[in-house]
């Protein structure tokens, strides 16, 4: 069967309406194209695919319907653990089994009808799977107004809990729905732009909507991880690579990949990056940690050897250390980050025009600075004085360790874990630091149950495929980091990449949003995002 002729606003298609079909971004002519798996194979899927601008299409997928046999519970915090980020789950969500049957008891005994069960997740590339851990719930509601009432009920007993719907569990026998939205840019018959945007200034966030509008783009969908608290750093700061028209304005998470994209909309790819930087001045050449971002605040880890806790990737997690060297340009902001230590600020030409302490303010047009905080304060007074010119260099190197030298016409924003490599699944949480020591709840919540994703990659034509999943509701199961997998492989996608999700995951279309981002607000305000750009006369 034939796609589903264009509609006149795709950003109003409704689902329901649509025609069951074959088609899909993978398809080619006499093909048929795979239908996602999730859930049972008999359910309906229906898709809708739209031209957006020549070599640029919209496919809005559905599967499944509401399924009677999903319920709200009540998930009860278990003490003695740290922080989920799951927005839909308690503190220590996961314990151990002792653990979990101690609190059911005390529940018992104070009224609830509280059960233990067992969380179990499938392997990986990089992670064994097997039991998470146990989890304790109470009830079973038809309505989340009933499992709100008895989350009340449980916090006037002295519990935490939150109201959880059991199909964000990640059960494979759940019947859905799910809602996916696919951009497809052809290189063969693309003829305007594809662009990474961060706005007016690194620290700073943005809505993707309001990324999209002021480029005047066509489409565009969320894109790399950021910094969301003023305590892990400036927010708005890409928590990990970030290139932007071929500078390197943000330093990698060692090792984590990137996606790789150009302007022509070909020869996509995804690349795991390090770096080196260094400032030159005086004879002596001094190493850094960081470009644009607060010194001391690594997010999501994966910096240097003397970082704490560690200098391995570690996702949603803000690594210190107290003695950095950060380079600075005039992307970050109005203002360099204010506090202790020494700043050399330099002019245009790379002149150090002034030597400040504190740390912290405006740099001249076109210029830039380098920060030191703790015991490289002493390295770099003595490295510069009021007049010198020092040389501050960053390289961006590949997974092989070779130099990576971007055209001005590529960009590059950071995302992790890998999903398809070479058109296998490749999943890598554990590689990428999804995987905590100690906190299977992290794991549990980012990971193992399902969330609104935005997922990228390139598919055996050389075609880019942008794709947003709704979830966290009712009508949107959401996926799991292996159901991501699954449904980027199923597209055809011979390379794919998970990027920032939750309550980020956002697509616009015609300067409209066209999916349900999941945060209570609304659309939230990102760190970049990915247009795609109408052909310019």
């Amino acid at each position: 069967m034939g796609v589903v002729p264009a509609q006149a606003n795709p950003a109003q298609a409704n689902p329901a309406q649509a025609t069951p079909a074959q088609a899909s971004p993978d398809t080619q002519p006499g093909r048929q194209a795979r239908t996602l798996p999730l859930g049972p194979s008999d359910l309906t899927e229906t898709r809708t695919t739209t031209t957006l601008q020549p070599g640029v299409t919209l496919t809005r997928i559905v599967r499944g319907a509401t399924d009677s046999a999903l319920r709200w519970t009540v998930e009860v915090s278990i003490p003695g653990g740290e922080t989920s980020p799951d927005p839909d789950a308690p503190p220590t969500a996961l314990k151990d089994r002792a653990s979990a049957d101690e609190l059911a008891a005390d529940l018992q005994r104070d009224g609830f009808q509280a059960r233990v069960e067992q969380v179990t997740t499938s392997s990986t590339a990089d992670y064994a799977g097997g039991t998470l851990g146990w989890r304790v719930r109470i009830g079973s509601f038809d309505a989340q107004s009933d499992a709100t009432s008895e989350q009340t009920r449980l916090k006037a007993a002295g519990y935490a809990g939150s109201a959880v719907y059991t199909g964000w569990d990640g059960d494979r026998t759940a019947r859905g729905p799910w809602r996916v939205d696919v951009l497809t840019i052809d290189p063969h018959r693309f003829h305007g732009g594809l662009k990474a945007s961060y706005g007016p200034d690194l620290e700073n966030r943005e809505t993707t909507s309001e990324l999209s509008n002021a480029a005047d783009a066509t489409a565009a969908v969320n894109a790399g991880f950021f910094v969301l608290d003023p305590l892990a750093g400036a927010p708005g700061d890409p928590a990990g690579v970030g290139v932007y028209d071929g500078r390197l304005l943000s330093e990698p998470v060692n090792g984590r990949p990137g996606l790789v994209t150009h302007a022509d909309g070909s020869r996509t790819e995804i690349t795991r990056f390090t770096w080196q930087g260094r400032v030159t001045g005086r004879g002596t050449s001094l190493s850094l940690n960081g470009i644009n971002r607060v010194p001391g605040l690594i997010r999501n880890c994966g910096g240097d050897a003397h970082d704490i806790p560690t200098s391995l990737p570690l996702h949603d997690v803000t690594c210190t250390n107290a003695d950095e060297l950060v380079a600075f340009t005039s992307d970050f902001g109005q203002r360099t980050p204010q506090g202790e230590g020494l700043e050399a600020v330099l002019d245009a030409h790379d002149r150090v025009v002034e030597l400040r302490t504190p740390r912290g303010g405006p740099l001249p047009a076109g210029g830039s600075s380098v920060q030191a905080t703790g015991r490289r304060v002493a390295e770099l007074t003595a490295l510069a004085r009021t007049g010198d010119h020092l040389n501050i260099k960053a390289t961006l190197l590949d997974g092989r360790g070779h130099p990576v030298t971007p055209s001005p016409r590529t960009d590059i924003v950071n995302g992790g874990p890998e999903l398809v490599r070479d058109g296998r699944l490749h999943v890598t949480p554990a590689t990428d630091g999804m995987v905590h020591p100690d906190d299977p709840s992290f794991y549990y919540g980012w990971v193992h149950k399902r969330n609104p994703r935005t997922l990228a990659g390139v598919d055996a034509a050389g075609r880019t495929v942008l794709i947003t999943a709704d979830g966290r509701s009712t009508g949107a199961l959401g996926l799991s980091i292996t159901e991501s997998a699954d449904i980027a492989k199923a597209l055809g996608l011979r390379d794919a990449i998970n990027l920032d999700g939750g309550g980020s995951t956002t697509m616009v279309v015609d300067g409209k949003v066209l999916n349900q981002p999941s945060d209570a607000a609304g659309e939230r305000p990102v760190g970049d995002a990915l247009l795609i750009l109408p052909q310019r006369s």
